[in-house]
């Protein structure tokens, strides 16, 4: 039986904390009515008996304090919320506690944003990770060590696991409980709370807003520019003169600033632009196309696909309301 761990700190998102319970118990419940035992102990952990989440609205009974846990295979990190910084803080207690269970032989998931607080110990430095996309420069900034991979919905390295935004935790879970179980349980567990297993990537939700929580106003005029000439045809030869900066610098603090190359940000830029078209009007992939600044089929989808993960008509098919209900 595998004892899981699902820490309750300060700041956290409830249903990160029960939806973990409610899988975990779940499976159990799945087993024992075929005769099998349970695969799981499940006990919640803290800094103290009661922990109140979301401005006081709901409490959090622990099963135990965190200096109680004596044995764990594997520890659930929530999701966090608010201001990050102000989160960790308030939490810092549990990271040596994290990194004592993990150097013992326990394995650490992390779910959604509940990344800053696994990060924050260290382990993950050198290592993949995913969290909300929302928070992927906040994160980038405050754990430059951490190679992050935000369009990802999973990753798993050196018994370190994390999961992307919001929702896709419950991808994660189904992972823990293939990899803990097997493969029909996984499936019996997928259907039972309907979560479409096996889901890769969080690429079709990304909302690109620009990057521009950096100082550098060089940058800032470029990334201007490009969000308001989306329809053109732009080089970065072209951007490093109109700014009056060698290509080879411009290239770099674009880089730095943004942590995209300035061919990847405008590609995003006009990939978003398309994505807004394609849930909102009835224009063909064609006009959509051209509208964004592409005139080559092949090149728009090739892109349109690395950045969502689906196919312009995919896309469409999926977001847009007049569509759906014509179909």
């Amino acid at each position: 039986m595998k004892h899981i761990t699902i820490l309750v700190p300060y700041e956290a998102v409830l249903a990160s904390i029960d939806d973990p319970r409610c899988m975990f118990s779940g499976v159990n419940d799945m087993l024992e009515a075929a005769g099998k035992p349970p695969a799981f102990k499940i006990q919640l952990a803290g800094l103290s008996k009661e922990v109140k989440l979301h401005k006081g609205s709901f409490t959090v009974h622990t099963d135990l304090l965190l200096h109680e846990v004596t044995k764990t295979d594997l520890v659930i990190i929530p999701a966090l919320s608010g201001n990050m910084q102000q989160s960790l803080e308030l939490n810092k207690a549990f990271i040596p506690w994290i990194i004592e269970k993990y150097k013992s032989g326990a394995e650490v998931a992390s779910l959604c944003v509940g990344a800053f607080l696994l990060a924050s110990t260290g382990l993950l430095n050198g290592c993949q990770c995913s969290t909300h996309w929302m928070f992927a420069h906040q994160f980038r900034s405050m754990f430059p060590e951490v190679d992050l991979v935000d369009d990802r919905i999973i990753t798993e390295e050196k018994g370190l696991y994390t999961s992307g935004g919001a929702n896709s935790y419950w991808n994660l879970l189904l992972y823990l409980v293939e990899k803990y179980t097997d493969r029909a349980t996984a499936i019996l567990a997928a259907k039972f709370y309907a979560v479409e297993i096996d889901r890769k990537s969080q690429s079709p939700f990304i909302m690109f807003n620009g990057q521009k929580g950096h100082e550098d106003e060089g940058v800032k005029k470029a990334q201007e520019f490009i969000e308001q000439n989306v329809a053109e045809k732009i080089s970065v030869h072209d951007l490093a003169v109109q700014f009056a900066i060698g290509r080879r610098s411009f290239e770099k603090r674009f880089k730095k600033a943004t942590n995209n190359t300035p061919v990847e940000y405008i590609q995003r830029v006009k990939i978003e632009a398309a994505k807004r078209s394609l849930e909102t009007s009835r224009k063909n992939i064609a006009e959509v196309m051209y509208d964004v600044g592409y005139y080559d089929t092949k090149a728009f989808r090739t892109v349109f696909k690395k950045i969502t993960g689906l196919s312009p008509i995919d896309y469409r098919n999926k977001y847009n309301k007049e569509i759906l209900s014509i179909a």
